[in-house]
């Protein structure tokens, strides 16, 4: 968990916008069988929203327009943006956060009628025909036949992205408390060697423990982090100076440099992309020092 600054209590992901409301979802047990393969819906939120730790009976595929979502499955924090869906499988405990404003989608697939399985939460490509797909899907008024067809057709076409929006959180405990300070606050720019001697211990074993549990030195995640954040950030209208400010970046064209290593283009081609942008790398694939 992380508390941030003001005394608020997060599930371990960024600090919770003013005005947030916290929703709980009932346990699987609860939740009612799918009456079909695929069950879709719309929701709303128009406020920041952020749903307690969950598990569904079903698969979920959950994706935004007009914002961001962040996911936290045990050490792993997932933010996706326009483009891109989240694949969470049945029986994952997750925690979830839209932005305020998001138009937030969601979609149900039953197990035992689901083709495929993907065993572990996945970033989807949510291609404009998958989208219209499950929009239909969403209908009332379709008979059997129609909404087998249209079932078959998104079975078809549900990709697993090849870019993964994942942060790896340490899971450290020599460690785990910068992991924490930089969640509550990434334009915390103190130096590794500050960081170490803060926790009592040498900038070595910070760096060989940050290599060991995420796979990226210490400035690397902390890169990638910035770059999570500034994904919501750019997502609910901010500029990119403004979030060259918001997540200490000296200059602007310094965030847009840090920006390209992480994910492969700029600010502006990501999001003119629709989040898609051809160029997009791995997000937690080795970026150079800076």
């Amino acid at each position: 968990m992380v508390r941030s600054s003001r005394g608020e209590v997060s599930p371990g992901m960024w600090r919770r916008e003013a005005g947030t409301v916290v929703r709980r979802v009932p346990p699987p047990a609860e939740q009612m069988t799918a009456p079909f393969a695929i069950i879709a819906g719309l929701q709303i939120p128009r406020v920041p929203t952020e749903w307690a730790p969950h598990s569904h009976a079903l698969h979920e595929l959950v994706w935004v327009r007009g914002g961001t979502l962040t996911s936290r499955v045990e050490d792993r924090i997932f933010t996706v943006s326009e483009g891109y869906g989240l694949w969470m499988p049945a029986g994952v405990v997750h925690g979830g956060r839209a932005t305020a404003g998001a138009c937030f989608h969601e979609a149900f697939f039953a197990p035992d009628r689901a083709p495929f399985a993907f065993e572990e939460p996945r970033a989807i490509a949510m291609t404009p025909l998958l989208e219209s797909l499950l929009t239909y899907l969403s209908r009332t008024d379709l008979d059997a036949a129609a909404r087998a067809r249209a079932e078959s057709v998104v079975f078809d076409v549900v990709e697993p992205s090849e870019h993964r929006f994942a942060l790896q959180l340490p899971g450290d405990p020599r460690i785990d408390a910068i992991a924490e300070a930089l969640l509550d606050d990434p334009a915390d720019g103190r130096s590794l060697e500050e960081w170490a001697q803060w926790l009592g211990i040498s900038d070595r074993t910070v760096t060989r423990a940050f290599r060991h549990a995420t796979g990226l030195s210490f400035a690397q995640w902390r890169q990638v982090l910035r770059v999570h954040r500034a994904l919501a950030l750019l997502a609910d209208g901010l500029d990119v100076t403004a979030v060259s400010e918001t997540l200490g970046y000296a200059q602007p064209s310094t965030f847009i440099a840090s920006f390209r290593r992480v994910m492969g283009t700029t600010p502006g081609a990501f999001f003119d992309a629709g989040g898609s942008g051809g160029g997009v790398r791995n997000p937690v694939s080795p970026v150079q020092d800076s």
